[in-house]
């Protein structure tokens, strides 16, 4: 019995938590969540026992949307008995007790690296929402302290176990648009343009807090879809741009009612250069007035042979067919439980169930600690070509040699 004790009880809570109780729903019973711990305890006890705690926070966004952040509340007590779980205030008195084995960590992007470490120093195994850390240096001391200890180091990244990525990565290596030569995704405006405070959490506007804003909080998003369908990039030029530098938290009736200041991107073009020799181009903005411009289709993939956008493969003989079908067909028994584990759709329910897995048989998940880093350090390549003027390799990125953007995060935090 795994015994998980969870740190950060924020809205995004109810996402993970769904996960958990599909698992349990599905009888997985090698769990059990054995400790909360929020900054407030009354946050703690809003997702313990159902009919009782704090009111639940309203989501930010519209359910419809699918958004995690849109889950529906959910309790502890909705999939396991609560009677013995323990609700801490202070994440290292958590960790220096005898209740966990293993801690998720959902705080804030800047207490990741010192959450993480105190976890691992301790001898319990980690799995830790995206980004991996606030900067390069801090996420490669989880991975680096992860593998001296011999412990399990998990990223939350809810974009590759999705079944619209699998069939992409399914689609290059098995060739079906012959070799990638182009790869294009992102939008302009649209959700928390041109000036609301993101998801209603003013740090993602704060440097120290969150590393960078759109940067960071999407790109990981982006180049592990990136990494994962093309493979991995060697380098990126890009300009980064805040043209918002207030923003605002409006009440129900629209009006402005909370500014806030922000000093990190809320917009980055990106060229990246694949390692083996396709092109790729970025687009992000939630600082964009008037109507959202998206790409239509993407992600799009342009190869030797055809494309795909939209979820069709268009050939160049002129043939064409929706992606999805193709991949779910070419599926082995074998390939599928690979994939979607028990049947399993929920990128969290998938990624936490091989986060078990990886714990029970000595091995790193999927979404490991080093994919984690190598999204991040894609990322912050964004910032760093953008602060230096130049295309920067993810090498340099890697090894702390391009950290003009980062150094002051790395000074801050003690980090060099």
């Amino acid at each position: 019995m795994i015994r998980i004790g969870i740190v950060g009880c924020g809205r995004i809570l109810n996402a993970h938590l769904q996960g958990y109780k599909r698992l349990r729903e599905l009888g997985v019973d090698s769990f059990r969540i054995t400790a909360l711990c929020a900054r407030r305890e009354a946050d703690a006890h809003m997702f313990l026992r159902r009919g009782t705690g704090p009111t639940p926070r309203p989501p930010v966004l519209d359910p419809a949307t699918g958004d995690p952040l849109a889950a529906p509340h959910t309790y502890l007590s909705d999939f396991q008995d609560v009677d013995d779980v323990v609700v801490y205030t202070d994440y290292q008195a958590m960790i220096a007790g005898d209740h966990v084995d293993a801690v998720n960590d959902f705080t804030t992007l800047a207490l990741h690296h010192e959450v993480g470490t105190a976890a691992l120093q301790a001898g319990k195994h980690l799995l830790t929402q995206k980004p991996l850390a606030v900067s390069v240096r801090a996420a490669r001391q989880l991975v680096d302290l992860a593998q001296a200890r011999g412990l399990t180091l998990g990223v939350f990244e809810n974009v590759r176990q999705s079944a619209g990525v699998r069939a992409l990565a399914w689609a290059v290596r098995s060739g079906q648009i012959g070799q990638v030569q182009m790869a294009v995704m992102g939008s302009l405006g649209g959700l928390w343009s041109p000036d609301r405070v993101v998801a209603g959490t003013p740090w993602r506007h704060n440097k120290l807090l969150a590393g960078g804003g759109g940067s960071i909080d999407i790109g990981v998003h982006q180049m592990h879809l990136l990494r994962y369908v093309v493979g991995e990039i060697a380098a990126v030029s890009a300009l980064a741009r805040t043209f918002e530098p207030v923003r605002a938290l409006y009440d129900e009736q629209g009006q402005r009612a909370e500014e806030v200041q922000a000093n990190v991107d809320d917009t980055y073009l990106a060229s990246v250069v694949f390692e083996q020799g396709a092109l790729g181009q970025l687009w992000w903005s939630w600082g964009m007035h008037g109507k959202p411009l998206d790409i239509p289709g993407a992600p799009v993939l342009m190869g030797s042979k055809g494309s795909i956008s939209g979820g069709e493969i268009i050939l160049d003989d002129g043939s064409q067919q929706p992606l999805q079908p193709l991949f779910e067909r070419s599926l082995t028994p074998h390939e599928r439980e690979r994939f979607f584990p028990l049947g399993l759709q929920d990128p969290y329910a998938i990624q936490q169930w091989d986060w078990l897995q990886a714990i029970e048989q000595r091995r790193d998940p999927e979404t490991s600690g080093y994919e984690g880093l190598r999204d991040l350090a894609c990322a912050f390549a964004i910032l760093e070509s953008s602060a230096l003027g130049r295309e920067v390799s993810v090498a340099e990125i890697l090894d702390g040699q391009a950290d003009r953007y980062q150094r002051g995060i790395d000074e801050h935090y003690r980090l060099i």
